[in-house]
């Protein structure tokens, strides 16, 4: 009797890719670096391959982000290592988060713990250093935006989904950046205008003035942008005439707080795109 055609088409995905899972390559448990641990999946049969990390929300986990099975099996389809680091849970706190605002007491120096990350899955698997997407979810996506501000060359690219800069914004950045930033219109918890939380102790900022920074950082010749597309749910806008090898790119959809559907191909074709450094 032949098999239902979602089965085999399942089975086949499995065989090309090997089955997300959490752990570290084949081993069931994370990898250990001196500043934390990892998870990865990685594509079958491949060395020297690109790779994507992915920072969890608020609460999150790298096991968490290792249960989006279609995000990271369509990342492997396309040849990439996909990467999930663990946010460190302080005490009291439901889950782990990110050392993301540099006026916010710090848990450990992210930039080197996931450098660290980097480097190690590159030693342990073949994961190219020079080809790495950094991005992330919510607080995760602000724990990118920070780490492109901070050193735009540690990573080849950045794409933060629903997380930018927190109040007070920066006043500037270190220099031009890859960045494709992903946003939802009806998004209430990272609201594009930002919100006050902890009694006003905190506040997020505003994405649009966000873009702005990008825009001065990267040194666009205008404010608007110089091309607009729809790609499926997505809006685009991009600044093109700016500082020679750097990218910028604005994507709002109409959905809410999430990573919205369509989003990984998205990134990947953006990031593909780019030319190399």
């Amino acid at each position: 009797m032949p098999l239902p055609r979602f089965l085999a088409a399942a089975m086949a995905l499995a065989a090309a890719t090997g089955a997300a899972h959490a752990g570290c390559g084949p081993d069931p448990d994370p990898c250990e670096t001196a500043m934390g641990s990892y998870q990865i999946s990685l594509p079958q049969g491949a060395t020297g391959m690109p790779a994507v990390v992915f920072l969890h929300g608020y609460g999150g986990s790298a096991k968490g982000t290792m249960a989006n099975k279609a995000m990271v099996e369509l990342m492997m389809t396309r040849g990439y290592a996909f990467i999930a680091p663990d946010g460190l849970v302080d005490p009291g706190d439901r889950g782990g988060s990110w050392s993301f605002h540099p006026d916010f007491p710090k848990s450990r120096d992210e930039m080197a713990y996931l450098k660290g990350v980097v480097a190690d899955a590159a030693a342990r698997f073949g994961v190219d250093p020079a080809r790495v997407l950094m991005t992330g979810f919510s607080v995760g996506g602000s724990m990118t935006t920070y780490l492109a501000c901070q050193d735009p060359t540690a990573f080849a690219a950045f794409a933060p989904v629903a997380g930018s800069f927190w109040r007070p914004h920066p006043t500037e950045c270190a220099g031009p950046v890859r960045l494709l930033h992903t946003h939802g219109w009806r998004d209430t918890t990272v609201p594009l205008e930002g919100r006050s939380l902890g009694g006003g102790r905190i506040v997020q900022g505003d994405v649009f003035h966000g873009m702005e920074i990008w825009r001065q950082t990267n040194g666009c010749t205008l404010m608007r942008p110089d091309s607009f597309s729809e790609n499926g749910i997505y809006w685009r806008r991009k600044w093109e005439e700016c500082s020679p090898g750097s990218a910028l790119e604005f994507a709002l959809h109409p959905g809410a707080h999430g990573v919205p559907e369509g989003w990984a191909t998205m990134a990947l074709d953006w990031f593909e795109a780019l030319p190399p450094r």
